[in-house]
């Protein structure tokens, strides 16, 4: 008789081994800016990436990334990027990197390298400044 109440258990226990471990999550939060008088189009859309670089002859590695659509607002554009610390490898360079896109043509983007340090003494928010994109038309005044 004794079996029993452990048979009605057994279903808890089963449920408690099946539950999915959930990965550690950080977040770097922070905005976009540029110091041109210009608005953005309405169909603008920002996209933030948080990237290793630590390899000057490879690619980034990108750890997380957001893109969304303005939707009218302007600068600053706040972001949030979340990342799982348990990717962050020591002695590693990282980076955050933004553009703002209008049907695929850039239009901003960052063109100075924003390093930040990912621990706990890391500075919140980041400011993350773009700069235009020329396309080579000239300008008629």
């Amino acid at each position: 008789m004794r079996i029993r109440p452990l048979l009605l258990c057994l279903p808890v226990f089963a449920l408690g081994a099946c539950t999915q471990v959930p990965k550690p999550e950080a977040t770097l939060a922070g905005e976009v800016y540029y110091l041109q008088r210009s608005a953005l189009p309405p169909e603008a859309v920002l996209s933030v990436s948080l990237q290793d670089v630590s390899l000057a002859d490879a690619p980034a590695v990108e750890l997380s990334k957001q893109s969304r659509p303005t939707e009218g607002r302007q600068v600053p554009l706040p972001f949030t990027l979340t990342y799982n610390p348990n990717q962050l490898k020591s002695g590693h360079r990282y980076a955050v990197s933004a553009r703002i896109e209008v049907s695929g043509k850039l239009l901003w983007v960052t063109t100075e390298q924003h390093s930040v340090t990912l621990d706990s003494q890391a500075s919140s928010p980041l400011r993350i400044r773009v700069e235009p994109v020329h396309t080579g038309s000239p300008i008629i005044h």
